[in-house]
């Protein structure tokens, strides 16, 4: 038969029962309502998640590590070196937190094509005199444009310009939290001193706020020439090669590669966050089983009104059968009607889950993880939109198949016969 009569008895029979039809097209616009405000809400979480952890971690740490040192002269005594030793309260063979000949690591790897860019970083512990007591606190000395640039420090200022701590000398930033314990206001000069007993007056220029709040209690920032010049360090002077790589992928290999190379500690973004990576996987997992679920239940929906309008319409089809219709014709008229039952519900779906999308993208959401999010972060993913109407058209087609298999298998003269 041709297409053309098909759909107008299809659209016939959809009109026979509308307010079944607009039901099922409803459990379907649900679906894809919930479909893609869930994934494009979830999407937008992990990267505001992932953005805490790719925002302030580099690609490829390079460092000192201190640790135990392996080889004892116990093992090169030609007396012992065959037996099995045990050594106890082994210490540190290496004290140097330093990076040996940074200056030349620097400039190798910033020929390297595949680094986007670096930045020198020196950590180093002081304690924050509050009158009597003195709080113990990390110093941080760091390239600010490049932290800003790639690591995007200027995000995590609630007051201040994190410029300041290059433009002013002797400046620093606290974070918020021990800037509240040190009673320390913008502009304020507070006293520091090095694990080697020398003192130093610095001013507050800004406060910085991670989010992590015992992490704050800690931290401050200045420039990597003032704590240098406070360590009494020459320029080359460097604990930290914070590198970040055009393909993030590629750091577990240019970190084994480059800790090889340059005889350092090297430490890759996956390894330093694997626990955090699984947490993301988990989560879009559960986001896509949970929508998928809609619309395979939005599925059911359509098979059962199918299934009732079959019995409904029996002898509806066995006069399409007798006049001349085949079986095949009769699925298709029921497959017809799954689809646009499928069709209507996902267009509309997709345009609620759209405006759902922005009204969660407007709601006020206020973290002091990250200062500059205002709203809840949304992922406004096209690609969503094409899965959601893919596994639309593929739960609603098997759920007209299914029905459609049973009309098509009718038998006329037994229908005719029963009347």
């Amino acid at each position: 038969m041709k297409t053309k009569l098909l759909l107008e008895i299809a659209i016939t029979m959809l009109r026979a029962r509308l307010k079944q039809t607009l039901v099922a097209a409803l459990g379907v616009t649900f679906g894809i309502m919930m479909f893609i405000a869930l994934l494009s809400f979830m999407n937008g979480l992990n990267g505001l998640l992932d953005g805490l952890v790719v925002n302030r971690t580099p690609h490829v740490r390079l460092f000192n590590e201190i640790e135990a040192s392996k080889g004892q002269p116990v093992h090169l005594s030609e007396e012992y070196k065959h037996n099995h030793n045990f050594i106890s309260s082994v210490k540190a063979g290496n004290s140097r937190q330093a990076i040996y000949n940074a200056n030349k690591i620097i400039k190798d790897i910033e020929q390297d094509p595949r680094v986007l860019g670096l930045s020198r970083r020196v950590a180093t512990q002081v304690f924050f005199n509050d009158g009597a007591v003195d709080i113990t606190g990390v110093m941080n000395g760091i390239e600010v444009e490049k932290e800003i640039r790639f690591y995007k420090f200027r995000d995590y200022i609630t007051s201040g310009d994190p410029i300041d701590i290059k433009n002013l000398s002797n400046s620093i930033i606290l974070g918020k939290p021990l800037a509240q314990k040190l009673l320390a206001n913008l502009g304020d000069v507070i006293q520091i001193t090095t694990i080697a007993g020398e003192r130093f007056p610095l001013k507050v220029v800004g406060y910085y706020e991670s989010g992590l709040a015992d992490f704050d209690k800690t931290q401050s920032f200045v420039s990597i020439n003032t704590v240098q010049k406070i360590l009494g360090e020459s320029d080359s002077y460097v604990t930290d090669i914070m590198i970040k790589l055009i393909d993030i992928n590629q750091a577990p290999g240019v970190a084994k590669e480059f800790g090889a190379i340059f005889e350092t500690h090297a430490e890759d973004i996956q390894s330093a966050n694997s626990q955090f990576e699984t947490g993301t996987r988990i989560r879009n997992i559960i986001s896509y089983a949970v929508g998928v679920a809609l619309l395979i239940v939005a599925g059911f929906g359509i098979y059962n009104i199918l299934n009732m309008m079959i019995y409904e319409k029996m002898d509806t089809i066995a006069i399409l059968k007798a006049t001349g219709f085949a079986g095949s014709d009769v699925k298709k008229i029921f497959i017809f009607i799954s689809l646009s039952i499928g069709f209507f519900g996902c267009m509309v779906g997709l345009i609620l889950g759209n405006g759902l999308t922005h009204i969660i993208n407007h709601i006020p959401f206020h973290t002091p993880a990250i200062p500059s999010i205002k709203t809840f972060p949304v992922d406004y993913n096209p690609m969503f939109y094409v899965i959601a109407v893919f596994f639309s058209f593929l739960t609603t087609y098997f759920a007209g198949w299914f029905p459609a298999q049973k009309a098509s298998r009718i038998d006329p003269v037994i229908i005719i016969r029963g009347k």
